[in-house]
């Protein structure tokens, strides 16, 4: 609060500070200066001063928190007036309130740190504590029976801001603090004396009647970070936390959580403080070190590296690489010796590839337990049957012959189509979402019942995976569902109805879904067949999935939470290219129905058609080159890219060998009706991905004998597109 002068003033707002101007009046009233600190400390005190309910102001000494979240509220997200009850003085109050991000224990995540561990948000309480020179503890010990003046003037008189208040004697009790909020509301009381012997009298009150008792007195450990420090600031309301032996993550409270011995008192400003302090000093020393690098990320960038670099170097890390990586390379050298000099590779070709592809498909299941990303698993698996497929199988000589190589060129550019096909539809959408395309979607859900939100979303969710890509569709919905579902059981629930809303709503498209996608690619599905006949049972897959799951919901007010940001215009240019993307997806099948061009090349032309799009929009704008295209590709999932095209190779050698026409043959003599066929394969997507599944029927039964639109294409696109949703593995 900035005070131009003590005259009846007016508080305006810029930039997130409240400042207290002169408003001229006549007669000039005599406003106390204990009403502008009373704005800093005391929510108590505006409302005895001003006879305001104190439901009006449970938040108003948030603002203390100065924050990038901070907005200015009311009641809970507005602007807030508080107007004294003489109109005279034409005073009004502008009350700022900050939004706590999440109650995760810490205001920011560790990607936003500038700073080496151990400074900055990432510095201890104890080092802050030790920064602070406000002596070793930061505070002044009273005594309950100490009168007020007596603790203020040990505070002033000192390097403290704050006093500790303890019982009588040696090993007297901790009471609680006494800071400036509690002085307000003592010099509150005081003014309502009806003589100025009353008035003196309070003077010498003891301060145990107007402390903050120990029981709402919040600590953190002296290892806490001063991440943790403001997040616990800003949930708890207050600006002082006392450093002690809390092993609580969210604070501990003296009397409340056993016994707890005090290390010392830290504020607001102590935090801030040393994190600015450490901040300017990262930054300088990243501009010194890195002076060819204007942008301060990219600076940090090149940090990181560096940082990673020299932890690598360490004796114990060196050793543990080595280890590793020379067992790793001294096992495959062994194990590929053995078996390219061995008559038994040879003669066994076949059950060495299906060896291989089973241990590598064992892997991409397990994923998460071996740390092994699938991509990379993938691509060797794909790697290691070509390779025997083209020097051990058949009549192979050790070398891959012509034939095998013209296999080998027709199965990647099958593959390629499908890769670049996702890889421009994805750009697409990361480009409309960049441009907050999607609030188109999102402003439209208002509903505060979480039954109605269940069914919103899952509608919504199937038809925007018709024309989007689902796993596309699937993560903005959740991410969504993080800001408009605040009790997580609940957001765990919402988020399976969203899979189950999005794999069946990508089924009835040949866009929707990444296995439509190959077998319209593949020319065993055509548009118009595809989305006429599979609209049906997708709709009725969705309509009862959630009639059976919308009874575990239950209605409440958690709703009431949320912190979707209320609905807001989009920006013309959003608005442009939200269209456009739209249009752009859908014309892919259009194109290829009148050009007969494969539908990547449609989906390229509308990738350089956003392109260019968005660099005329933004031409001249340097600073928003996060918008453009390029920012896009590099937030893809390559990984997941690469991965497709591992799989579908390694399907195409079981294709070429003829394994997979095997497969097939026995299907057929063991099972009585293409139906259960289906079913069967359906029910396999929930163990294995559906993606290889799926390119392993187009090779298992040839489009010549099952032509385009095929029942048996379009049950195998049904079933394997529902049936992932079974099972967590089922479906990316």
């Amino acid at each position: 609060v900035i005070i131009i002068k003590q005259t009846p003033f007016r508080a305006s707002k810029s930039s997130g500070v409240v400042t207290m101007t002169r408003h001229h009046h006549p007669s000039p009233s005599p406003i106390p200066l204990v009403i502008s600190i009373l704005l800093l400390t005391s929510t108590t005190s505006i409302t005895t001063a001003f006879g305001i309910p104190s439901s009006h102001s449970s938040r108003s000494s948030s603002f203390l928190t100065n924050t990038p979240n901070a907005r200015p509220t009311t009641l809970s997200h507005t602007h807030r007036y508080l107007t004294p009850s003489n109109p005279s003085s034409s005073t009004s109050l502008n009350i700022l309130s900050t939004d706590v991000p999440d109650n995760s224990g810490e205001l920011f995540s560790a990607e936003c740190l500038l700073t080496p561990e151990g400074y900055g948000f990432s510095s201890t309480a104890e080092r802050i504590l030790q920064k602070s020179k406000r002596g070793e503890t930061g505070f002044f010990r009273a005594v309950e029976g100490d009168s007020v003046i007596d603790v203020m003037d040990g505070i002033t008189g000192g390097a403290a801001d704050m006093a500790l208040v303890y019982g009588q004697g040696e090993g007297g009790q901790f009471m609680g603090i006494f800071t400036e909020s509690d002085y307000i509301n003592f010099s509150t009381e005081r003014s309502r004396a009806s003589s100025p012997s009353e008035s003196a009298q309070f003077l010498i009150s003891p301060v145990k009647d107007y402390l903050t008792p120990a029981s709402k007195v919040i600590t953190i450990a002296s290892t806490d970070t001063a991440n943790v420090a403001i997040s616990l600031m800003q949930q708890n309301n207050v600006r002082h936390l006392v450093v002690a032996d809390c092993d609580i993550p969210t604070g501990c409270n003296i009397g409340v959580d056993g016994e707890i011995a005090i290390e010392g008192v830290i504020n607001m400003q102590d935090v801030m403080t040393l994190v600015q302090k450490d901040e300017r000093l990262s930054l300088t020393a990243l501009q010194q070190k890195f002076p060819g690098l204007k942008d301060p990320v990219s600076q940090m960038k090149e940090e990181i590296k560096s940082q990673a670099n020299l932890m690598a170097k360490n004796p114990e890390t060196v050793k543990k690489d080595l280890i590793r990586t020379g067992t790793a390379v001294f096992s495959a050298i062994v194990v590929g010796s053995f078996l390219s000099g061995s008559p038994w590779l040879h003669d066994h070709a076949d059950i060495a590839m299906i060896g291989i592809f089973v241990l590598g498909y064992i892997g991409i299941i397990f994923e998460e337990v071996f740390e092994f990303n699938k991509a990379a698993i993938a691509l060797l698996m794909s790697t290691g049957m070509w390779v025997t497929y083209a020097d051990y199988y058949g009549e192979a000589t050790g070398v891959a012959s012509e034939e095998v190589m013209k296999q080998l060129g027709e199965q990647l550019a099958e593959v390629s189509d499908i890769c670049f096909f996702l890889l421009a539809a994805s750009t697409i959408v990361e480009v409309v979402d960049a441009h907050q395309g999607f609030k188109v979607v999102t402003n439209q859900i208002t509903t505060t019942s979480k039954k109605g939100l269940f069914w919103v979303i899952g509608f919504l969710t199937f038809f925007l995976s018709a024309i989007l890509n689902n796993l596309t569709v699937t993560i903005v919905m959740c991410s969504l569902l993080k800001k408009l579902v605040p009790v997580e059981s609940d957001r765990k629930l919402f988020g399976a109805m969203v899979v189950v809303a999005a794999n069946a709503g990508g089924v009835w498209t040949p866009i929707g879904d990444v296995t439509t996608t190959m077998l319209w690619i593949n020319n065993n599905l055509s548009t118009i067949p595809t989305v006429t006949q599979l609209f049906l049972p997708s709709i009725v897959c969705l309509v009862a999935s959630l009639a059976f799951l919308v009874n575990q919901v239950e209605e409440d007010t958690s709703l009431e939470q949320s912190t979707l940001p209320p609905p807001s215009t989009l920006a013309p240019r959003g608005n442009i290219v939200f269209g456009s993307g739209i249009a752009c997806l859908l014309a892919v099948p259009v194109f290829a129905e009148f050009t007969g061009l494969p539908p990547y090349i449609a989906m390229l032309t509308g990738l350089g058609a956003i392109w260019t799009l968005t660099d005329i929009i933004h031409m001249g704008e340097e600073e928003e080159d996060s918008l453009r295209v390029p920012a896009a590709l590099s937030k893809l999932d390559t990984s997941g890219i690469l991965f497709f095209l591992g799989i579908l190779m390694s399907i195409g050698v079981l294709d070429k060998s003829g394994l997979l026409k095997q497969l097939a043959q026995y299907l057929n003599d063991t099972l009585p009706s293409q139906d259960i066929i289906a079913t069967v394969i359906g029910l396999a997507s929930a163990l294995i991905d559906n993606v290889p599944l799926v390119a392993a029927t187009m090779g298992m039964y040839d489009i010549t004998e099952f032509g385009t639109d095929d029942k048996l294409w379009q049950l195998i696109a049904l079933c394997a597109g529902t049936g992932g949703s079974i099972l967590i593995i089922g479906s990316a």
